[in-house]
């Protein structure tokens, strides 16, 4: 079965490069696909007893409490729950708290998924390859996990039942991300953290800042919610995602013990097993030193290529975990410094060939270089020198990067941006938008103390938020996604001059301005003026070496076309 799941994969990842357009748009197409095209793999859910939480009582719009837990929408637009007990008990008052959210999550999902599935022929194809893979995912996901998850699944929305049941949904949901980096074995989520100690920060202890480079569309970040677990097992902890998704992305428990993910790529999957973001989960609830988080993530078996950034108050230190489906390495840098993009630094991985290659053709190398060298420009980092590298939009020595490059810190894309102190238990978070609102910090002490989200420090918003570049970037962005309707649906588009110049003014640094105009005239049939564009994309500073060959490609086309 792995050798027949290795050449679909295979034959599925050349598919689905030649329909696509770009990373953003294979990530669009590959992760709602996913979500939709799991009809009829059904999931048996887990036995559980009946358990009657009673019903949430309204306080006031946008807030609601059921016993000592509640949700909430805060005075910065953001959602707090507090949710505690069993886990079972926890999902049903995790869904009867937040019903109008997650699925109004779901609707998100759902009509990305109706807006970019391309065909019959590619839902048929996708049905039959995620079907092998999902057969196997509950045995590779805790009962506990699922039983909190079937709990929030009985709130969904009976809408979508066409799809599947709503357990079946929302479980795949939680490997969505997973499925389609296997799919496409590539780093579609190019997030970038750091981890500093000692002499580097004003009071020695650890301090992390990470980005979380996740879009899906602005609507689906709309909605923030940051989650406060009190567990029956294991430790309290807050994590920050979306309504209905329970695993952890980036998060602190109350031992100090703090997780991040960061994608990468090695070995190809023969199967489904652990979601990465369940052992994120695994790891946050019942780890509070690296050595307990270490054998937590020795013991799980992961389907995709991730490093887990973990930073321990305990330890005063911070490692990474680098897993593929066959190999696990850890990383110290004994240095009072640690810095994690997308490819892996340990033993495990240095001569790993696909590693190389990652390195050598993606654009995880800028961005860790980058934040190297923001580093090594100052001797201590306050929270606002830590914020302004999660900020920064350049390159190597300062170059122009232009607007939302995949190669500079801050992509513009950023589902959320979280700096943690693990020895004081502050968890600041980022509001919108990006990584460029107002950070909020939360003291866990005095959360679960008070069974209540407790803020007590603001980090201040970006200036670039109010400045004209911001509305270029906007505007820009409208333009591109036209475009991109364009070039995958051959939706009616007819850019005036003073379209084009305007969208060039808008962003002429950006590769992705000329890198768009050459497509579009190369689908209107005018290869000439797409020929120049794709030139022009050349001579600025390109995300990677994949996006270079691509765009030479394209104009060895253009220029075939002219003869």
């Amino acid at each position: 079965m792995s050798r027949v799941l290795f050449y679909v994969n295979l034959i599925l990842r050349y598919v689905i490069t030649f329909i696509l357009i770009s990373i953003e748009q294979i990530f669009f197409v590959l992760c709602l696909a996913i979500l939709y095209l799991i009809l009829n793999a059904e999931i048996d859910p887990p036995i559980v007893e009946h358990f009657n939480i009673g019903k949430r009582i309204k306080i006031s719009d946008n807030h609601y409490v059921l016993k000592n837990n509640y949700l909430k929408k805060n005075e910065f637009g953001i959602w707090e729950m507090y949710i505690e007990g069993d886990p079972y008990e926890r999902g049903l008052i995790y869904g009867e708290l937040s019903k109008e959210l997650i699925q109004r999550q779901e609707d998100i999902f759902v009509n990305q998924i109706n807006n970019f599935v391309p065909s019959n022929f590619m839902q048929q194809f996708l049905r039959l390859f995620i079907g092998l893979f999902i057969s196997e995912l509950p045995k590779n996901i805790p009962l506990e996990n699922q039983q909190e998850i079937y709990g929030i699944s009985q709130y969904f929305s009976s809408r979508y039942d066409y799809i599947a049941s709503k357990y079946t949904r929302i479980l795949n949901y939680h490997a969505a991300h997973d499925i389609g980096h296997a799919l496409n074995d590539y780093s579609i989520v190019g997030c970038t953290s750091f981890a500093l100690k000692d002499e580097l920060t004003a009071d020695s202890n650890l301090m992390i800042g990470r980005n979380f480079d996740f879009y899906v569309g602005d609507e689906f970040a709309h909605d923030k919610l940051i989650l406060f677990v009190n567990p029956s097992k294991g430790f309290s902890f807050a994590s920050y995602s979306w309504a209905g998704f329970t695993g952890v992305l980036s998060g602190l428990n109350e031992k100090g013990l703090s997780v991040t993910i960061n994608a990468s790529k090695s070995d190809l999957p023969s199967g489904a097993k652990m979601p990465i973001s369940i052992l994120a989960r695994e790891i946050l609830q019942y780890a509070s030193t690296i050595e307990e988080a270490v054998a937590i993530a020795k013991k799980r078996h992961t389907f995709v290529s991730e490093t887990l950034m973990i930073g321990s108050s305990l330890d005063k230190r911070a490692v990474l975990i680098e897993k593929s489906p066959t190999k696990l390495g850890v990383y110290d840098s004994k240095q009072s410094k640690l810095v994690c993009s997308n490819h892996y630094q340990s033993a495990t991985f240095i001569n790993d060939k696909v590693n190389i290659s990652n390195i050598k053709e993606s654009d995880s190398k800028f961005r860790f270089n980058r934040v190297g060298e923001l580093l090594s420009a100052r001797n201590v980092f306050s929270l606002n020198n830590v914020l302004s590298i999660l900020r920064d939009q350049n390159g190597f020595k300062n170059d122009t990067l232009g607007m939302g490059n995949p190669r500079a810190i801050n992509q513009l894309i950023a589902h959320h941006s979280v700096i943690i102190l693990p020895k004081s238990s502050m968890f600041y978070i980022s509001t919108s938008n990006y990584q460029l609102g107002e950070f909020i910090g939360y003291d866990l002490n005095k959360t679960f103390e008070s069974k209540k989200g407790t803020i007590t420090h603001r980090l201040s918003s970006s200036e670039f938020l109010f400045s004209k570049e911001y509305k270029k970037f906007k505007a820009f962005k409208a333009t591109k996604k036209r475009i991109s309707q364009f070039l995958l649906f051959g939706t009616d588009l007819k850019l005036s001059s003073h379209e084009i110049k305007e969208f060039v003014n808008n962003n002429k640094e950006s590769f992705v301005t000329f890198e768009m105009l050459g497509k579009y005239y190369l689908k209107k049939g005018n290869s000439s003026a797409a020929n120049k564009m794709f030139a022009n994309a050349l001579t600025k500073n390109l995300a990677s070496l994949k996006i270079k060959m691509e765009l030479e490609n394209l104009k060895k086309e253009c220029q075939f076309k002219n003869k």
